[in-house]
Order: C-alpha cells, then sequence, then structure tokens
C-alpha cells in the first residue's frame, strides 16, 4: 500500500506538531505528501491553529514577513482566511477576491496540533486520563522513521516478536512463545488483549517499584484506524503505563513518530526522565529493524508477497480492516509490487 495514494487516508486526524514549537512562529510539516505550514493566530486568551498549502511557485512556507494576522510564504504576505491582498506590493490593503490558499482542519490535543486533509470519518480519541489527577502525561519523544506507517502498527501488536527484538530490554529469549489476544472489532478500530511475561530489569524494577525478576504484562492495546495506538499496559502491583504512538504518515517510506505516555504514579515514584530512557531504548530496537522494511506493504493477504505466521492476527485484521475501507469508498489498494509481479509473469 502506498499511503499517500490512498484518498481516503486524508480522512483521519494525524498529530504533526507539539503545540510548544508554534511559539516560534509558522512551521512547516509535510503530511501524506501534502505540504503544509502551521501557525498560531491568538484571539485573546484562547489559542487557534491555521494551515494551508504551499504556494508563491511552491517555495518554502515560513521564509517570509510574519505578523499577527498574517501568514508568510516566500515574499507575499497571506491572510489567514487565505487570501492575498489586492495589492500584493501593499499588504495592509483589503483582501483580494480569489483564495489562492487551501486551509485544513486542525485541532490540539494532548499537547499536538492534529490535522486532518480531508472532513475526518472519526474524532480524535478521547482518553479520560488527561483530564484524571491521578495520571500524569510525559511526553516522550517525537521524531522521524524512514518505514512506512503501517510497519510500525503491525509490528507494535506483534507478540512474536517481543522476546527476540526487545531481548535486550524486556524481552525472555527463553520463553519465546507468544500470547495469542483476543481481538475485539469495531468500525474503524479494534481492542487487543493479552497477558504477557516479560524480563524486570534493573532499570525496570526502579521505574515500576517492583523487585520481582520477572512480571506479567496484563496488555489492552487499541489500533485506531489508520496509524494511532493506545497501549494500557497494567502491572501486577496496579501500575498504569499506557503509551500513546502516532505513526503520522509524511510520504510512503517516512513517518513522524509521536510518543507520550499516562502514568498512575508521581514524579517522586519514577522520575520521567527514567521513563522515557527505558521506552526510547525499547523503541531504538523496533526503529532498527522497520527501517529496513519494504514501505510498500501488501493489504491483498492473497497476493503471496508477504508470508504470515499464527501471531500476525492483529496485523492480518489491520489489512482486511483497511481493505474493506477503500472498498467503502470507491478505491482499490496502490502498490508497486502488483505491477511488478504482471511484468514478471
Amino acid at each position: 500500500m502506498l499511503a499517500t495514494r490512498q484518498p481516503v487516508l486524508r480522512r483521519f486526524w494525524y498529530p504533526v506538531l507539539p503545540t510548544s514549537s508554534l511559539e516560534k512562529g509558522p512551521q512547516p510539516f509535510t503530511l501524506l505528501g501534502q505540504r503544509l505550514v502551521i501557525w498560531p493566530q491568538d484571539d485573546a486568551s484562547t489559542p487557534r491553529w491555521k494551515i494551508a498549502a504551499p504556494i508563491a511557485r511552491r517555495a518554502q512556507q515560513g521564509l517570509g514577513r510574519q505578523g499577527r494576522d498574517r501568514l508568510p510564504v516566500s515574499w507575499l504576505v497571506i491572510r489567514p482566511e487565505g487570501y492575498l491582498p489586492a495589492n500584493p506590493a501593499a499588504p495592509d490593503s483589503g483582501p483580494s477576491k480569489q483564495p489562492v490558499v487551501k486551509s485544513f482542519a486542525c485541532s490540539e490535543r494532548y499537547g499536538y496540533v492534529w490535522v486532518a486533509l480531508e472532513e475526518p470519518l472519526a474524532p480524535i480519541p478521547d482518553w479520560a486520563e488527561e483530564r484524571d489527577p491521578g495520571y500524569r502525561r510525559i511526553d516522550q519523544f517525537y521524531e522521524p522513521w524512514n518505514c512506512a506507517s503501517f510497519r510500525l502498527m503491525e509490528n507494535s501488536f506483534d507478540n512474536a516478536h517481543i522476546h527476540f527484538v526487545h531481548r535486550n530490554t524486556f524481552g525472555d529469549i527463553n520463553d519465546p512463545n507468544p500470547p495469542q489476544p483476543t481481538i475485539e472489532r469495531g468500525e474503524l478500530s479494534f481492542v487487543a488483549r493479552s497477558d504477557v511475561p516479560v524480563f524486570n530489569t534493573e532499570e525496570q524494577k526502579q521505574n515500576l517499584r517492583d523487585a520481582s525478576p520477572v512480571t506479567i504484562r496484563h496488555t489492552t492495546a487499541t489500533w485506531y484506524m489508520p496509524f494511532l495506538r493506545r497501549l494500557h499496559i497494567r502491572y501486577p502491583n496496579g501500575l498504569d503505563h499506557i503509551i500513546i504512538t502516532a505513526a503520522t504518515p509524511v510520504a510512503d517510506g517516512a513517518c513522524q513518530v509521536v510518543q507520550f505516555c499516562f502514568r498512575s504514579d508521581t514524579e517522586a515514584d519514577a522520575p520521567a526522565a527514567n521513563i522515557i530512557a527505558f521506552d526510547r531504548r525499547v523503541t531504538a530496537e523496533d526503529k532498527e529493524v522497520l527501517e529496513a522494511t519494504d514501505y510498500d506493504v501488501p493489504m491483498d493477504m492473497n497476493s503471496g508477497i508477504e508470508k504470515h505466521m499464527p501471531s500476525d492476527q492483529p496485523g492480518l485484521l489491520m489489512r482486511r480492516m483497511l481493505l474493506d475501507l477503500f472498498a467503502r469508498h470507491g478505491e482499490t489498494e496502490q502498490t508497486r509490487h502488483y505491477a511488478a509481479k504482471q511484468a514478471a509473469e
């Protein structure tokens, strides 16, 4: 699947930038191959964001002048409604009659700016922990990965990879048998539950306040179509560690990884820096593997391009659900593989 060629994927919310980054002014971002600029506009005490596609001979946005109510694009100054001044040489003149910049839906949740390029099919998930004083939110990392967004999603639901890929962090290579999850399917999401025995490193003993050499992760993992995951881990001592991971698609072979977590403990119990350090080590192990994969992931399980195992059940369900989504919106899977296969035959 080439995500940039599937129009329906434009109809979902994606986190694109930390809200704090807009304190510096307009910021560029590329979402599903669409070049954008996001900029803050203050209305009394309520922050708002405007987002637009570049114009002016495709010049990089954010390079020109800017002001409280103006959006810079190269040497032009565009009003936030998407209009050029009637006289470009006089930016304070009235707006022209025709908008020259297309705007997109933009919102702010969980410390990030979220964007939908078309009318969204589902809202941004509402996670109650954000409002619950018994939880804290820890911003973990925001970085580009050179892999398909789908690869990261299916990997994060694969219980079989834990004891091999993560054998240096929490996997138990001596007990590699993966538990089969129970899965409840929704229209645009599913929930997978499983209990996963893991090795408890000295680092994690401090983070979890659990001196046991091994522990059990009682996991409830939710996939939100197409590239968003919530992993709720409850440990035997009652601690909740809830990881939110988004693989925001930049291009077919690149994504911006956004990760933060909710914890039911305090900074005194486990410093945020230690929690971030451990989770970053875990994701670095995933990144090394995923960046070596083919970004054009085949959704068609009968294509013969990729082979699957019983532990791939969540990833196979993702494929079926995405193919169903494409069909409902009059699309077929766009991929370079089929043309190459037909040529070989």
